[in-house]
């Protein structure tokens, strides 16, 4: 928030001490509407390429908003576009609720934490940044869509009618909600987990539009009827019962769409009356600021003494260098986005793909790459504390003990893994002759893998920036990043001692022979990694202060 925004800001807010008024409410609503607009435009002149982005948003944003609104329009007339107008703002309401939880610094308005030294009442303030709500690209393609909602349901002119209301109505319903949400986690959204939850929202988002493309592909093939039987739950529920009020109103029931739109205005102050009460708790209710540090507690304590996990690894360096591993894992933002992300990956795609009725488990070998991938820059996540792991290394044996332990890390979890998700896959798609053969090949993958990942890391090492949830490389290092992901490509190729046996197994018809996939595919892993780490090791050695200058970059 800038000063000028913010001195302007308090002198408007100074009247509102006193109890507010019909002249209060709209002076600081006002002062709160210029805020936002100053915040949107400061930041667009920070730089060009954010300026570039906001405007490509805006331009996609209004061409799908214009493609859903003629889609309603198309539909206009159909026997079941009543129930998709519902369902439709359930969703959005969804949308909105969700939102602040994915993205808390999407709107700085968004945290009422900035405004805690103002003199400002609760009800000016809320009146203030709902007002501010409504300014922005969100807002306007909500808006779009209920438009085309409402085409789409509405026969007559009391139809109509009532939808002037629903619009406005369900679009109060869902940034109070927005907003309400965001009060109420604005604690957790400004602390660390709130950023990981952040760093997690590309994943969820990515998982939640497979399950939606899913459940858009059944409804195409069954048509909207199906979407009759959730609409008769949603149109009691607001926005929902809003449309819902449009569609009576079509229909000639006058008091079902008076009881929709009364539903729907009764919602809306008790969303208001959760969001106020946040703002006063927000407000007045102290933090970590303001009051003194709890005492540790036992867990805490345990953590400290190295109990736990700790007891469970291995002594000497080898269970020093996992337990770090593992920490960076659990509480990195960037590596556990990353680990997580590779995780969904890995079971999503198999999962997907069993959903739509392929009979193929070759798809789970997108669970061995994902994870492998991750022994890649496995020193950017050290970044600028590398040079204390530098420390520690004066030989080969060494810096040998060193990528061992890492690699043992990621295999305490890819191995388990990997052979669920096979397993899972073989169950889902019924292949369970060839369980066998793509789990041994699966395990070879992840060796290769392992090596090349423990070769590119050391030859081509890189920053990852901490500074901004977007981005996984420093500036200037896009191409040691490639360079390091070919290794990929070889790690692929290294297994094809294993796939040619197999092919021969299949063409030679000597199907009962293939079981002995798995244990040399695990054999070949083991043997395949071994050898990348001891080629890894003398080269990490000799470049021990190029990594720590790649890795300390951005």
């Amino acid at each position: 928030m800038s000063t000028a925004a913010a001195s302007t800001t308090s002198s408007t807010a100074s009247s509102t001490t006193s109890s507010p008024t019909s002249s209060t409410i709209p002076a600081t609503t006002a002062v709160f509407v210029r805020l936002k607009l100053s915040l949107l435009r400061n930041g667009l002149r920070q730089s060009s390429g954010r300026k570039a982005v906001w405007i490509t948003s805006l331009v996609l944003v209004s061409l799908y908003a214009a493609l859903q609104l003629l889609g309603f329009v198309a539909l206009r007339g159909h026997a079941h576009v009543g129930a998709l107008t519902v369902c439709t703002a359930a969703l959005l309401a969804f949308g909105w609720a969700v939102m602040p939880l994915f993205f808390p610094g999407g709107d700085e308005t968004m945290d009422p934490t900035r405004l805690v030294m103002l003199p400002l009442r609760p009800t000016p303030m809320l009146a203030g940044l709902l007002a501010a709500a409504l300014v922005g690209i969100g807002p306007g393609f909500t808006v779009a869509v209920l438009i085309g909602a409402v085409i789409a349901s509405a026969h007559g002119a009391a139809a109509f009618a009532v939808g002037v209301l629903a619009v406005p109505l369900a679009l109060l319903v869902c940034l109070a909600l927005a907003r309400a949400v965001a009060t109420a986690n604005v604690r957790l959204l400004t602390s660390r987990k709130g950023r990981d939850l952040a760093l997690l929202s590309g994943l969820i988002i990515a998982v939640g539009g497979q399950l939606f493309s899913l459940a858009m592909q059944k409804l195409n093939g069954a048509g909207m009827a199906k979407l009759e039987s959730v609409a008769d739950v949603l149109r009691w529920i607001p926005p929902g019962s809003t449309l819902d009020a449009v569609r009576a109103a079509s229909d000639g029931a006058y008091g079902r769409a008076a009881v929709d739109l009364a539903l729907t205005v009764v919602a809306l102050a008790a969303v208001l009356w959760w969001w106020q009460r946040g703002l006063t708790k927000v407000m007045t209710a102290g933090d970590a600021s303001t009051l003194g540090a709890a005492s540790v507690t036992k867990p805490e304590k345990a953590r400290a003494d190295g109990s736990g996990l700790a007891r469970l690894l291995p002594a000497g360096r080898t269970g020093t260098v996992m337990h770090r591993s593992l920490r960076y894992i659990w509480r990195d933002p960037k590596t556990k986005a990353s680990w997580v992300s590779g995780l969904a990956v890995g079971a999503l795609v198999p999962i997907v793909n069993a959903a739509q009725g392929m009979s193929n488990i070759w798809f789970a070998m997108f669970a061995p790459t994902m994870l492998g991938l991750q022994m890649y820059n496995q020193f950017g996540q050290d970044g600028p504390a590398f040079w204390m792991v530098l420390q520690t290394i004066g030989s080969r044996h060494d810096a040998y003990a060193e990528l061992r332990a890492r690699a043992l890390t990621f295999s305490l979890i890819a191995v388990p893994y990997v052979a669920l998700v096979v397993t899972g896959t073989a169950y889902f798609t019924g292949r369970w002759q060839d369980w066998a053969e793509v789990l041994g090949l699966a395990f070879a993958l992840l060796g290769a893998l392992f090596a090349t990942g423990a070769l590119a890391s050391v030859l081509a090492p890189y920053s990852i920036p901490q500074d901004s949830g977007f981005k996984n490389v420093a500036p200037g290092q896009g191409a040691l990043a490639w360079f390091g992901m070919l290794g990929a490509l070889i790690g692929a190729v290294l297994c094809a001692p294993l796939g040619a046996l197999t092919i021969g197994l299949h063409l030679a018809g000597a199907h009962g022979w293939l079981w002995t996939v798995l244990p040399l595919g695990a054999g070949y892993g083991v043997l395949v990694t071994w050898a990348g780490l001891r080629l890894a090791a003398p080269r990490m050695l000799e470049r021990l202060p190029e990594i720590l200058t790649a890795v300390s970059k951005g």
